[in-house]
């Protein structure tokens, strides 16, 4: 079998694996790509993904990075089945219309922008009428029971404790009278997370596509992030201010208010400290999640049995319309506020954000993944000045970043998983990671385990042979050849004189606040390191 990485390769967004065999042509998992505007322009290119020639689809759990692409693939041409868990079906079917909502809106004010420029109007990637085409395909499986999809195809599904509904894929394929087994881990949760059960475990495959997100580190314990979420939400009461908590909608926002009730019960949140639910988006999803208390761990099911929520709080408010939102900043004192999106790029947040961004008395408390070029990751590396709807904001807040929140494995976690498998010929293949926690990630389970890793490249495609070794199809060449600094750097003096004399006319006209300068080339040069730490 032949499989192609359109996604999710050397990056954590747009997980999408493509897989061809001598009958059939499938993917798992369809998701969208977010970052900066250089790996968003592949959400443009869903027709290289062939989605007419697509016999099936395989949806490893609900986030958009696996799922957002699925309105598009339906819009050129896809119509077949695709297959997911009963949570991830619901949790998608206020999901989809939602980021096709945003893609209307986006592409709106974008257009708005072009006509300006005199530049022609873009289409959205998708509509919500595209979004509501795509309900109608899913199919719902349940938790290891095995399905063929296709002729030579077997399929199950197992928990991986990511989120709701989450699953890590085993596949078997048939070609030529021969079976392989390839596991897509998908994302893999957490250890003893709130809500969640803890990742399945599994022990035969001959292949495995695993996650490594955080590849090169480890999380605090669940005791440590409520210490210091607790903290903040300390800090900034005493000083009358708020804290600002961007959330993914979909797990990370329920895990926040099952954390907040831990808290209250523990009389570490004020009770006059009103906590605000901040995301329709965010609100719909924890309703699916009450729907579905079957799929929560032990502890939660004992909640409930003894008449408790985890998902209710005392003081927690529900904020669906818009002038609801709003009113939470022009309302004084303290408050808890929790608002997609998790990476601060997008939705309501961004609002939060401009108003109590710049205030002394506020914290802003990150406690999920913030990918490359987002304004999350340049607020956690440290920026002194964020800009917000063209408005350039001084970063005066307290920042927090609390890692034990995430819904990902750490480093230990996946080689503790990896240790179930009894399968000394397996090769591993890393996705779903950034290039330095994958270096790190691949030498260690070579060290430990003595597995042989590959590491794959966006758009490369490989042959899986059955007991043999992943032969290449594709794959961006590499030459270890001297770099051409001449080239890779051309124009740049010329930049800088262009700029010499550009500051030169500028000072014969106005004042220059030299504070402000260097904390804009500041921000310049950050973003050059991060491009450079891509590579």
């Amino acid at each position: 079998m032949k499989i192609t990485f359109m996604g999710a390769a050397k990056t954590v967004t747009g997980s999408c694996y493509i897989i061809e065999t001598d009958k059939v042509r499938f993917a798992v998992d369809c998701g969208l790509h977010q970052g900066n505007a250089e790996i968003e322009k592949r959400n443009r290119a869903i027709s290289d993904y062939r989605p007419k020639e697509l016999d099936f689809i395989l949806i490893t759990h609900a986030h958009i990075d696996h799922t957002g692409l699925l309105p598009a693939a339906v819009r050129h041409g896809f119509s077949g089945p695709i297959y997911m868990t009963q949570p991830t079906r619901d949790l998608l079917d206020i999901m989809l219309l939602d980021s096709a909502f945003i893609q209307e809106m986006e592409t709106e004010w974008a257009n708005r922008k072009r006509l300006r420029k005199g530049l022609a109007p873009i289409n959205p990637i998708y509509e919500q009428e595209d979004a509501a085409a795509t309900v109608p395909m899913m199919r719902t499986v349940q938790y290891g029971a095995t399905f063929e999809p296709a002729e030579g195809i077997t399929v199950s599904f197992r928990d991986a404790g990511h989120i709701l509904g989450s699953a890590f894929i085993e596949l078997w394929v048939k070609e030529g009278g021969e079976t392989t087994k390839v596991v897509f881990s998908g994302d893999l949760g957490h250890k003893d997370q709130l809500i969640v059960r803890n990742p399945s475990i599994i022990e035969k495959a001959d292949y495995l596509l695993m996650e490594s997100t955080y590849g090169d580190r480890n999380h605090k314990d669940a005791s440590n992030s409520l210490a210091e979420l607790a903290e903040a939400i300390k800090w900034s009461y005493s000083q009358g201010g708020k804290v600002v908590i961007p959330a993914f909608a979909v797990e990370r926002s329920q895990q926040l208010i099952y954390s907040l009730r831990l808290l209250y019960e523990d009389g570490r949140l004020p009770k006059d400290m009103p906590v605000y639910l901040d995301s329709p988006l965010a609100i719909r999803a924890t309703e699916v999640f009450r729907n579905h208390p079957e799929f929560f761990d032990l502890e939660a099911k004992e909640m409930l049995h003894n008449g408790d929520d985890p998902l209710s709080l005392p003081s927690l408010k529900f904020t669906l319309d818009t002038e609801s939102s709003q009113a939470i900043n022009n309302t004084d004192g303290p408050a808890v506020i929790i608002s997609a999106s998790g990476m601060a790029n997008a939705g309501r947040i961004k609002h939060h954000l401009r108003h109590n961004i710049w205030k002394k008395n506020a914290s802003i408390v990150f406690v999920g993944y913030q990918g490359v070029g987002s304004p999350g990751r340049r607020i956690v590396n440290g920026a002194d000045n964020i800009t917000i709807f063209g408005e350039k904001l001084k970063v005066e807040a307290k920042i927090f970043t609390i890692n034990g929140f995430s819904g990902h494995a750490g480093q230990d976690e996946m080689i503790e998983w990896l240790k179930n498998f009894d399968s000394p010929a397996m090769k591993v293949i890393l996705t779903h990671g950034e290039p330095k926690g994958q270096k790190v990630l691949s030498a260690l389970i070579k060290q430990k385990l003595g597995y042989k890793v590959h590491i794959a490249d966006y758009r490369e495609e490989l042959m899986l042979v059955p007991g043999g070794e992943i032969q290449p199809v594709t794959q961006r060449k590499i030459v270890q050849q001297k770099v051409d600094w001449d080239y890779l750097l051309k124009d740049s003096e010329h930049l800088f004189v262009e700029f010499r004399d550009r500051l030169d006319k500028v000072k014969e006209q106005s004042f220059i606040n030299q504070t402000e300068l260097r904390d804009k080339l500041l921000d310049i040069n950050r973003q050059v390191i991060e491009l450079i730490s891509e590579l």
